[in-house]
């Protein structure tokens, strides 16, 4: 019985030796965790830039942008979402209309809060497979294309790191109310589940 005692200690010892590594991925290197990519509601750490909506049409074709978000960014061509809304959605909708695959009218340009989102979003994840791949003026470009497409902005508008936080979205400030429910409580008017 006492041999049992000392198992757990054992292994607990033996623990790193029983480790399998899979050389999968890197450490980063000092530079890489220098970097700060932060963007903030404010506009703080935009990188300095300009686009027009005009130059946003020309590269979401010229970037392949309507290969999967389709003409005007109207979608039904792949399973990437539909960019344009057909009708605002406010603070005051239900939040469950608001949600992609919900009765949402189109994807992040109408849905977002802050448009410096809808940059942040263009510049990290787009294009597909090529990610992170566009100069800050083309993510200028067609962060102004999409918001002249949903009326967020006038199409003559030149949108730079000055500019791109004062854009008011349609949603404002409010994605989500704080529901007023406790434990035990119905469900909330609306959920789908």
């Amino acid at each position: 019985m006492g041999s049992l005692r000392i198992a757990p200690i054992l292994l607990l010892l033996a623990s790193p030796a029983l480790a399998q590594t899979y050389d999968i991925g890197k450490a980063p290197t000092a530079a890489q965790l220098a970097q700060d990519i932060t963007i903030s509601p404010t506009g703080e750490g935009l990188p300095p830039g300009r686009g027009t909506a005009a130059e946003g049409a020309k590269l979401f074709v010229n970037k392949g942008c309507v290969a999967c978000h389709g003409p005007d960014g109207a979608g039904g061509v792949t399973v990437a979402p539909n960019l344009i809304g057909n009708k605002g959605t406010g603070p005051d909708d239900n939040v469950w209309k608001r949600v992609n695959g919900g009765e949402a009218p189109g994807a992040l340009p109408i849905l977002a809060p802050d448009a410096t989102i809808v940059w942040d979003y263009i510049n990290r994840g787009m294009p597909l497979g090529n990610e992170g791949s566009l100069k800050p003026d083309e993510v200028y470009a067609l962060t102004a294309y999409l918001f002249a497409l949903d009326k967020i902005m006038p199409e003559d508008k030149v949108l730079d790191q000055n500019n791109l936080a004062q854009i008011k979205m349609p949603i404002g400030t409010e994605w989500a109310r704080v529901p007023d429910w406790k434990p035990g409580a119905q469900r909330m008017p609306g959920y789908p589940y």
